[in-house]
């Protein structure tokens, strides 16, 4: 049984659990109907009620009957539960109750009491679970568009840890293939250059970044002018190895200063090199996933120069995908799939748990194969969770911003880091769902305003920490005994409600491995609570301090320090700053 934190919500689904037995030992509903769907939460519309309920909508088919005959069933008995006032059934059976506003007050006990605790829970039931992210090919340093999945990345960590998972973040090394061999002669260029050779122009087909100037010095450090003019293959794996390790020291470097460490870095590289491909062939083989055959051009179009060739191709098709999968090329090497393969049986041996991958917007060619070659691999459909980030367009006040000196291509994290800090850049990019296009607007993100959203999360919470310290000033500490009925505005209980949603959000967050909600929670909490401090402002009854009513600031101060509480909660699990003061 799962791990709930008690609140308003899971006190309703467990009286209706309740309500279900008495209704099926009388004879009234079947017994043995699933409630495990049936859910208590915020009417999406906040007219419609206080909560609002599916259970009519998702036990009908099972309870053999129509779904507002079976609402009007669960209203009556809905409807003699202690604080409910009124019942309601809406559309084709769906339940909105309206409860007593001390039902609500009485959840800011709980938050006080559990602390930044408060919604944390075991649903991972300490599993382990593998989540893959940012591995850039260690060919230059890390650009925007790699902040954002390592942010997705490391803030699902977070909110899975939270909620009780064993979490590896695991950065897999592209070490392998052409790629780094162009890196290796890239950096001889520069080293060539160190050395006080005029090298001209870049070749076309080498990396021009000026990145590599620092490692063509650094290889002269090493090996002085010993390598110049030697053939390529004198010094092509000592400099190809020696560049990747100082471009990852540079990418490791980055991901520290974005509060990110990584604990697990693994080497295509060595996994070709160990025999794991051939191991992993061997595997699908085994399982009858491998044949011989001729693969189809392209529908619609036939690639200028593609001949039919017969090759080794893995069945992707019995596992949803397109189109059955090459592992060889006609050379006898194994294809990129084939060591992605050999990857993924490695991670489903090593973690024994589900696997997450978040992948760039130009890895969606790699979903389908990759979920069915983890399928097959395990025997299982669901072990491959695999989440695609789109692209960030940089701006600065709407215009694009130019290319990064140092890269010469594209904008660096480190240049992005030293112009707004890390805080800034993980709750941006988590203020869209990962497969939506994302503009980061430099001036934006760094304005004092409500259009600034991690300012504005973090500027709710210094302002309840300022409330807290004037109430300590003025000897007002909380009394936790103080009468939380008290608390009756409409504006106080809207924000009593959101606070209380904070355990249902992160547990679906965490189960849909969505963590830009926890995001989009905070900025709906810090609105109400900003709303709540200027309402104060314009009424004076509504302030957090009442001179004369030493009850109701009591109750108050416990309404702002449960806020505070959840707020630097939630920026905990998202690994960004609760400022106390701004």
């Amino acid at each position: 049984m799962k791990d709930i934190c008690m609140t308003i919500f899971a006190d309703f689904e467990t009286e209706f659990i309740a309500i279900i037995s008495r209704l099926s030992a009388a004879g009234t509903l079947a017994p043995g109907l699933d409630t495990s769907r049936v859910v208590f939460e915020l009417p999406r519309d906040a007219t419609n009620g206080d909560l609002a309920t599916n259970a009519a909508m998702v036990l009908a088919k099972a309870a053999g009957m129509k779904p507002r005959d079976l609402a009007s069933l669960f209203a009556d008995e809905l409807a003699r539960i202690d604080g409910v006032n009124s019942v309601d059934i809406a559309g084709p059976g769906f339940i909105n109750l309206r409860v007593s506003p001390e039902l609500w007050a009485k959840e800011i006990g709980t938050i006080l009491s559990k602390g930044t605790s408060y919604g944390k829970n075991t649903i991972g039931k300490n599993a382990p679970v593998n989540i893959e992210f940012v591995s850039a090919n260690p060919t230059g340093p890390l650009h925007a568009a790699h902040a954002r999945g390592a942010v997705i990345g490391d803030a699902l960590a977070g909110l899975m840890e939270f909620c009780g998972w064993k979490v590896t973040r695991e950065y897999y090394i592209n070490d392998a293939g052409a790629q780094v061999d162009v890196l290796a002669r890239s950096a001889y260029l520069r080293y060539c250059e160190a050395c006080g050779r005029d090298i001209g122009d870049i070749p076309a087909g080498l990396y021009p970044g000026l990145y590599l100037r620092e490692v063509g010095t650094a290889l002269v450090q090493k090996y002085g002018d010993s390598l110049l003019d030697q053939e390529e293959g004198v010094w092509l794996d000592d400099i190809r190895a020696f560049a990747i390790d100082m471009i990852m020291q540079g990418i490791k470097t980055d991901l520290a200063a974005l509060g990110i460490e990584m604990d697990c870095f693994s080497s295509e590289r060595s996994l070709v090199t160990s025999g794991a491909v051939q191991r992993a062939i061997d595997r699908l083989n085994q399982s009858g996933h491998l044949y011989h055959g001729t693969l189809q051009p392209p529908k619609g179009k036939e690639p200028e120069g593609w001949e039919a060739r017969e090759q080794l191709l893995f069945r992707a098709t019995d596992f949803g995908d397109d189109t059955d999968r090459p592992l060889q090329k006609s050379d006898g090497s194994w294809t990129y799939f084939a060591a992605d393969v050999a990857y993924h049986l490695d991670k489903l041996e090593r973690t024994k748990g589900n696997l997450i991958n978040i992948f760039g917007a130009d890895h969606g060619g790699y979903v389908k194969r990759m979920i069915s070659a983890t399928a097959a691999l395990s025997g299982e459909k669901d072990r491959l969770d695999i989440k695609l980030c789109q692209l960030v367009h940089l701006l600065d006040n709407g215009q694009p911003v130019k290319m990064s000196k140092r890269a010469g291509t594209f904008v660096t994290v480190e240049d992005v880091i030293k112009a707004v800090g890390a805080d800034v850049i993980r709750f941006i990019m988590l203020t869209r769902r990962n497969d939506q296009t994302l503009e980061f607007d430099f001036a934006r993100v760094t304005e004092q305003s409500r259009d600034n959203p991690v300012f504005y999360v973090q500027y709710a919470h210094a302002r309840a920490c300022s409330v807290l310290r004037q109430s300590q000033k003025d000897k007002r500490n909380a009394n936790y005994g103080a009468d939380l009925h008290l608390l009756t505005n409409p504006a106080e209980l809207n924000l009593i409600k959101i606070l209380t949603s904070w355990p249902k959000l992160v547990e679906a967050a965490a189960l849909a491995h969505e963590p830009h909600r926890i995001a989009f929670y905070l900025v709906e909490l810090a609105g109400a609570f900003h709303s709540l401090w200027n309402a104060g402002r314009e009424t004076p009854s509504l302030r957090f301090m009442i001179d004369d009513d030493a009850a109701l600031t009591n109750a108050r101060i416990q309404l702002v320090t449960a806020t505070s509480l959840v707020i630097r909660t939630g920026l905990n699990v998202l690994s960004i700053k609760a400022f106390e003061e701004m």
